[in-house]
């Protein structure tokens, strides 16, 4: 049976923000993957990387799949949602678009997620709290992102489609992993980056033809970078927090991250922490604090 989500508190919380910040990372190694990379190998590459890494683990640690009827349907569904089509859509929209703009776009996945889990789970509906936490981060990342991106919208529509696609797939994805049988970890991150692989990898081998390519070592540092952290770690970090909380409490994550490409630019990049910035940081972090009332007041009594 599918876990019940609990009440998140300081280890949800700091599983939460670990999280965006892995993720946060990976607009940036795909802007310079794709330099030289095609977006399909971007991705079909480090689900392959990520996929022999954690299988391997998995295998070492003595694992093996449960034999429970359904469950690979589901982590292909995942697979497809979660990595597969996502990590696509993302990387062919950031060969042009700016990040200011994807990052408007991301916001969508917890207003998504939001009604989905609303119709397509048990223990996770609307409230007037997560309505109101979501709606408030929504309005974080605006306020952090400003006018002057959201004057953009629409100069690259069909890009712009394609990651604001991308944030519905993982919306899709999260509801899904949320009614996974309990296991441990690294059999449900192995199980969906193995569905990954097989719908990715072949469509990159058959179009893109890798082996007539000619990457960078930039462009490949980065698609290492992108297996190792974004892809397989952050992908094990996922399934604990999605095991302990609920799809609308991880969905926050995509507030976070605009919040921490700014502190990124801050810290490597020497850019100024604006008042623009504390205020969206500040009205994000009440959005999570008012979602987390809400997922207090939704949680089964005892």
């Amino acid at each position: 049976m599918p876990t019940q989500p609990s009440r998140p508190g300081a280890v949800e919380i700091a599983l939460l923000l670990s999280l965006a910040t892995i993720w946060s990372s990976s607009f940036a190694f795909i802007k310079v993957a794709v330099e030289t990379v095609p977006p399909l190998s971007v991705a079909a590459g480090r689900l392959l990387l990520a996929a022999v890494l954690i299988v391997a683990v998995t295998r070492l640690r003595g694992l093996k799949f449960p034999r429970e009827k359904g469950l690979w349907p589901k982590f292909f569904a995942i697979g497809l949602f979660g990595n597969a089509l996502p990590f696509f859509l993302i990387s062919w929209g950031e060969v042009t678009i700016d990040s200011g703009l994807a990052a408007i776009l991301m916001a969508a996945m917890p207003l998504a997620t939001l009604v989905l889990a609303h119709f397509f789970t048990s223990d996770e509906r609307m409230n007037p709290a997560r309505v109101l936490g979501v709606f408030l981060g929504f309005g974080g990342v605006l306020v952090l992102i400003g006018p002057a991106a959201l004057a953009g919208l629409g100069d690259e529509a069909i890009r712009q489609t394609a990651v604001a696609g991308g944030a519905v797939c993982y919306a899709i994805a999260t509801v899904t992993a949320r009614r996974l049988p309990r296991m441990p970890l690294f059999v449900s991150s192995a199980g969906a980056l193995i569905a990954s692989v097989v719908l990715s990898l072949p469509l990159a081998l058959l179009i893109d033809r890798p082996w007539a390519l000619s990457p960078s070592p930039e462009s490949l540092g980065a698609v290492v970078v992108l297996g190792l952290f974004p892809t397989a770690l952050a992908m094990l970090m996922y399934f604990a927090l999605l095991q302990r909380t609920g799809a609308t409490f991880i969905a926050l994550n995509n507030y976070l991250i605009p919040s921490l490409g700014v502190i990124w630019g801050i810290l490597f990049l020497g850019e100024a922490l604006s008042p623009r910035a504390i205020l969206a940081l500040a009205i994000i972090l009440a959005g999570i604090a008012v979602t987390r009332i809400g997922m207090r007041q939704g949680a089964p009594k005892a």
